[in-house]
């Protein structure tokens, strides 16, 4: 049977309807998983969603509530859903817990950091006191843009085969500080955070960029890192 896959879900201020990108849908089913949309659950269903799930997948989205990391909103703060990263982050503790695979990215990434007790910028631009590059593309979804280096060794290194990726990038946001037994594994050339992995999990990934956009483009490391998410989940 295929691997039971929970993708999570974004929302609008108003909370009417729930939403999920198909390139997010379409990454999962063509890695041979079976993804199934997630609402924002309680406590207690999230416990038994997380014992039911072969696999979590944290998608994009909008901005994460500082209070979260112990800071107040900054002025470049943007939209936030509070049930959204609540759920989230709760479902991932869970996840984490029982050694259940994770793959996080864009702001799945800084939530997966979040809830393993990290922090990170509300504003690249307005908090970094260096030149950066762009990270917030103006060029196609399936773009590559700029490239992350990428730690030898590391889970990401093994699941691609390689050192140097070309990613798209649409973020303002990004991870600053990781925690034990967490590890940076892929930095852009500016020194901005762009993979981080557990050293102690089976299979914990955040990346800062949109594989599942790159997989429109035919781009080969997008597909291993999702074929290596459902094996992971498999075994």
């Amino acid at each position: 049977m295929k691997k039971l896959i929970g993708i999570t879900t974004s929302m609008e201020v108003d909370k009417t309807y729930y939403k999920v990108a198909e390139e997010n849908v379409n990454a999962i089913t063509q890695a041979g998983g079976m993804p199934v949309m997630l609402p924002y659950l309680i406590k207690e269903d999230i416990d038994e969603l997380a014992h039911q799930l072969d696999g979590l997948y944290a998608t994009g989205g909008y901005d994460i509530d500082p209070i979260l990391f112990g800071e107040e909103p900054h002025p470049k703060l943007g939209t936030i859903i509070p049930a959204r990263d609540h759920f989230e982050i709760t479902l991932m503790k869970k996840m984490l817990a029982l050694d259940k695979p994770i793959l996080a990215v864009c702001r799945g990434c800084q939530t997966l950091n979040i809830a393993a007790g990290g922090d990170m910028y509300q504003d690249i631009y307005a908090q970094i006191d260096h030149e950066l590059l762009q990270h917030q593309q103006k060029a196609p979804k399936d773009h590559g843009s700029h490239f992350v280096h990428v730690l030898e060794g590391s889970l990401l290194h093994r699941l691609t085969n390689e050192t140097k990726l070309k990613v798209n990038s649409r973020h303002h946001q990004a991870n600053r500080a990781v925690k034990e037994p967490f590890q940076v594994s892929g930095t852009a050339s500016d020194d901005v955070l762009e993979a981080i992995e557990s050293k102690h999990h089976t299979f914990a990934l955040g990346l800062q960029w949109h594989p599942e956009n790159m997989l429109v483009g035919n781009d080969e490391p997008s597909r291993k890192i999702y074929e290596g998410f459902l094996r992971a989940c498999a075994n």
